[in-house]
């Protein structure tokens, strides 16, 4: 009995592990000391699904996917903040997607601009951006047919994702956190950005209340 609990404790400590990576630039309070305004784009998304479909259909549940994970944070920040302080604003994402396409900046295209430029046309300080890798429609809600070890052990893989801040001026990486996607990370996309935040929310660096470090520069 005893064994099995160890090894059971053992995956559950490896799987964690594994979930989670934060990243943050030793330059960081250096580089966003007059940063007030970041924005959150649309994330960049790969489906891997058991369906088949045509590259048309693809994109489009990719944009669905991205656009969901936008909102999310959108939505975790807007009530988060009336707990916490953070030293910057977000910019509203109606906004910024309609900057963007007035700019005829796309989904399809958004990725070959670079973070200087998407954030001098935005009029921000810095951009909130990131990827997916997912085999679900995790907007839809992920499958709710699992044993209880499965919870447990945090089967089945769904994907991972990673989200990040880069700096308008510089366009350098500032903060970064990826994470695998699985049942313990929530239902939907909403459930997954709420979890992922709290998880690093002492670690977000615009958090005024986290501990500070000193800089390297």
């Amino acid at each position: 009995m005893k064994t099995t609990l160890t090894i059971l404790l053992s995956f559950i400590s490896l799987s964690l592990t594994a979930q989670k990576n934060i990243y943050e630039s030793d330059k960081f309070d250096f580089l966003t000391k007059d940063h007030k305004t970041l924005a959150i784009i649309p994330f960049l998304t790969h489906l891997d699904l058991k369906e088949s479909l045509s590259d048309s259909e693809k994109l489009a549940l990719e944009m669905k996917e991205g656009y969901a994970v936008q909102n999310a944070l959108e939505t975790y920040f807007s009530r988060i903040k009336k707990k916490r302080k953070f030293s910057v604003e977000f910019q509203n994402i109606k906004n910024t997607n309609a900057i963007l396409a007035q700019n005829n900046i796309s989904y399809e295209n958004i990725d070959v601009y670079t973070v200087k430029e998407l954030s001098l046309l935005l009029g921000v300080d810095g951009i909130i951006s990131g990827s997916m890798d997912l085999n679900i429609l995790l907007s839809d809600g992920v499958p709710n047919d699992f044993s209880l070890l499965d919870y447990i052990i945090g089967d089945s893989n769904y994907g991972r994702i990673g989200i990040k801040v880069s700096d308008g001026n510089s366009g350098k990486l500032l903060w970064k956190y990826e994470k695998q996607i699985n049942r313990k990370s929530g239902t939907n996309t909403i459930d997954l950005i709420d979890l992922m935040m709290k998880q690093a929310s002492r670690k977000f660096p615009y958090d005024k209340e986290r501990p500070r470090a000193k800089n390297k520069d």
